[in-house]
């Protein structure tokens, strides 16, 4: 009796693959494309940003999809092959933020018609590989936007050594690794780690697993259907069918327009929660550098706000699968965590403001105080003896001043003075 092989999935073919390439970029200037996403067509349903903002709440359909007159996302349709890769279109989505207005990202929606995993190793960096750099010549996102975007920009705090990448793939019904056991039936352990491959880029060569924590790695994973999941990782994410792909008409066909559209719309939204989240960290460790500190709080609360209200969100839709997954890439950058550290250091700051304010003007009071009282004292001793004379008015006003500067050197008076050299630094 022979013992079947299992495949490795470096040397697999799905049934189905689909790849969208996701990069930051600067951009030169808005590009002359069709506004909105790129609209997939399935049938009589076309993912254009009408469609697709019924699925998100309005909120998150501005940051995705911007405003009447206010566009934010731009598609080019294309059709250009390479080497078993049929690019397919791309996309532009502004992501401008306060210190970074030239912010975007560029999304590449393409076919794979050879084994995906080597792909994604190359993408990723992976040494060796069997297969040179995918986005070159005709694919290369440097000479695609040429004029429109500057793909090399290592200057920008959002640039990344790797574009991320989301997969999907649906098996033919030889590979069995990634089918259940029947309709109803459990998943092999194969799956998930076919999975995990797909998501991180790699081998188990290039990442082994380890026992101990294997359960802790893959406990997102998201189960979208008995059909297929979906993993989320910091540099990519993969869908992975569960059952045969019969081909046109099937299912899987419905499954990889999700994960070219709305799925993908919500790890965009988390891709520019993240980069917000990045510079307000950035702002937060510049507030004591400059020693306009009251300037500086003020600028990074209304830059939480302005985050706050516009991209903060962790449910997107009534509709689970996408919140799952916005939530699984939240979680994978410690999203919802920096956040509340970026609130409490920020509420530390602004007490911090508002306590030297407080001594500001208790200085202030402090020095009327003193500048006043022993004048007032003087001239109510004049007024009460009815006294007009210039000489006595002049010998009163020194007096007083010579009471102010003993007083200012009491201890009470340095106080006061501190007080104010304290407030010095602020606006």
């Amino acid at each position: 009796m022979t013992t079947q092989r299992v495949p490795l999935l470096e040397d697999v073919t799905g049934a189905r693959q689909e790849l969208t390439v996701v990069l930051p970029v600067r951009l030169l200037r808005v590009p002359n494309w069709p506004q909105g996403p790129f609209p997939f067509e399935l049938g009589n349903r076309r993912t254009d940003a009408q469609t697709r903002s019924t699925y998100f709440a309005p909120a998150s359909a501005r940051a995705l999809y911007g405003a009447p007159g206010r566009p934010r996302r731009w598609h080019l349709p294309l059709d250009v092959k390479q080497d078993g890769l049929h690019l397919l279109g791309m996309e532009l989505l502004r992501a401008a933020t306060a210190r970074n207005p030239e912010h975007a990202l560029a999304v590449l929606h393409l076919s794979v018609e050879r084994s995906l995993l080597p792909v994604l190793r190359a993408l990723a960096g992976r040494r060796p590989n069997m297969i040179d750099e995918p986005l070159t010549g005709p694919l290369d996102p440097v000479g695609l936007l040429d004029g429109i975007a500057d793909v090399r920009d290592p200057d920008a705090p959002f640039a990344i050594a790797r574009p991320y990448t989301i997969a999907f793939m649906t098996p033919t019904s030889q590979q069995s690794p990634a089918l259940r056991t029947g309709p109803e039936g459990a998943l092999p352990g194969t799956a998930d780690r076919w999975l995990w491959q797909l998501a991180s880029r790699s081998t188990p060569e290039d990442f082994p697993l380890p026992p101990e924590t294997v359960g802790e790695q893959l406990k997102d994973v998201v189960r979208i259907s008995a059909d297929w999941s979906a993993l989320v990782l910091r540099q990519g994410a993969a869908f992975l069918g569960h059952r045969p792909d019969t081909g046109a008409g099937d299912f899987f066909e419905f499954g990889a327009l999700h994960s070219r559209t709305v799925y993908l719309d919500a790890l965009l939204l988390g891709s520019l929660q993240r980069d917000h989240i990045d510079e307000l960290t950035d702002e937060l460790s510049e507030v004591f550098s400059s020693s306009r500190l009251a300037r500086r709080v003020a600028t990074l609360e209304r830059n939480i706000a302005v985050f706050r209200s516009t991209y903060w969100r962790q449910h997107l839709t009534a509709h689970g699968p996408a919140n799952d997954l916005l939530l699984a890439f939240q979680n994978q950058h410690r999203l919802p965590a920096r956040f509340d550290e970026i609130l409490d250091e920020a509420a530390d700051y602004s007490r911090l403001v508002q306590t030297q304010e407080s001594q500001q003007i208790s200085g202030a009071l402090g020095v009327l105080t003193i500048l006043g009282l022993p004048l007032g004292t003087a001239l109510s001793i004049l007024q009460v003896l009815d006294d007009h004379a210039v000489t006595h008015l002049l010998i009163a006003l020194t007096l007083s001043v010579a009471a102010t500067a003993g007083a200012l050197t009491t201890r009470y008076g340095r106080l006061v003075v501190s007080s104010l050299r304290g407030g010095e630094d602020k606006d």
